[in-house]
């Protein structure tokens, strides 16, 4: 597995680091990610958002997975990657309009190069490969980089998204975040290889493991898959080792199937604590970068209470909107059947 800071902010002997600066920038998406996560689940909580999947503990991933790639490429998200969005330059509220409950993503893909969230497991990297090959067949270097959970691997979708990118030397980075658990199932229950990035094989792309919580591996093994793919290397698997610190959303309790002892194992391997430590460590952060940037997660956060402080009335009638460009006779009876179920209790 490749790492080159371990838990405690320690260079591995003889780890190639990121230049300062990019750590630096680094930490600074860490901390926004961090107190994204933490505002978005407690607006969760208040009732503010329908659904929150957290990314605690997982935010090494989300910061790299959008920093490496350039404005011409695009991000393939699932539903726990707002951060991701988020720091692929969303804006925070817009990111969250899903979450809200509302039936568009928020924000225009084409503008900002970052697909809708996808729910459905594994169904977006189909997409993902799509985009690139055509892109490829364009003659453009545009890379797309794919994220999914380990959960999504046990998809067929999955199969056929790495076949094809494979066949095809599709320019995509497939970025599976290993955070041990496909809501409650386990690893060992949904797959008995080495490891996820050792499935490359089969598929005839290079697969690398490395350290999800540690973002200086992140960004040397990212950003070396997105320069093969752009070169017209093909597809990389990337397996990177997390762990969903949170809840899988605000609707799951995660103690019928992890244990406290799990957890505080986890909470050692910080990602946010361990880059800091080494920041700290060799005088590259002080106490006045520090406030800096804290300062600025704290106008980010207070952006998103703003954003959904007001509850927008929904239109039951919404239910049957944009369905089919002409409604079915099923639906033009349904809709009829709650315009008088809602007069008659207007009536009572």
């Amino acid at each position: 597995m490749v790492r080159l800071l371990d838990e405690s902010g320690a260079p591995a002997p003889g780890a190639e680091l990121p230049p300062p600066d990019d750590l630096l920038d680094g930490y600074r998406r860490l901390v926004l990610a961090r107190r994204f996560n933490e505002q978005a689940s407690a607006l969760a909580r208040q009732g503010r958002l329908a659904v929150y999947p957290s990314s605690r503990g997982q935010e090494a991933c989300q910061v790299v997975g959008a920093r490496v790639l350039a404005a011409r490429d695009w991000l393939f998200p699932t539903y726990r990657d707002s951060a991701a969005v988020a720091a692929r330059g969303v804006d925070p509220v817009e990111t969250l309009t899903l979450m809200h409950g509302d039936r568009h993503c928020g924000y225009d893909p084409g503008l900002h190069r970052v697909a809708p969230q996808a729910t459905p497991l594994a169904t977006h990297l189909l997409h993902a490969v799509g985009v690139g090959q055509a892109a490829r067949m364009r003659g453009e270097d545009t890379v797309v980089l794919a994220l999914c959970g380990d959960g999504a691997t046990s998809e067929g979708d999955f199969h056929e998204a790495c076949n094809f990118a494979a066949v095809f030397a599709a320019p995509v980075v497939f970025l599976v975040q290993n955070n041990k658990y496909a809501i409650s199932v386990p690893m060992d229950r949904q797959c008995v290889a080495p490891s996820l990035a050792a499935k490359a094989v089969g598929y005839g792309m290079p697969g690398v493991l490395v350290d999800g919580n540690d973002l200086a591996a992140l960004e040397t093994v990212l950003g070396a898959a997105v320069r093969r793919a752009r070169d017209g290397g093909g597809p990389t698997l990337v397996e990177a080792d997390t762990y969903r610190l949170d809840p899988h959303t605000n609707a799951d309790d995660p103690g019928r199937y992890r244990s406290a002892e799990e957890v505080e194992t986890w909470l050692a391997r910080d990602p946010l604590a361990r880059l800091r430590n080494r920041l700290r460590g060799t005088g590259r952060l002080a106490d006045a970068d520090e406030e800096r940037v804290h300062a600025e997660a704290e106008r980010m956060a207070t952006r998103l209470r703003a954003g959904f402080a007001e509850t927008v009335p929904a239109d039951p009638e919404d239910l049957f909107a944009h369905v089919y460009a002409v409604p079915t006779t099923q639906l033009i009876e349904q809709r009829a059947l709650l315009r008088a179920e809602l007069t008659a209790e207007e009536a009572s």
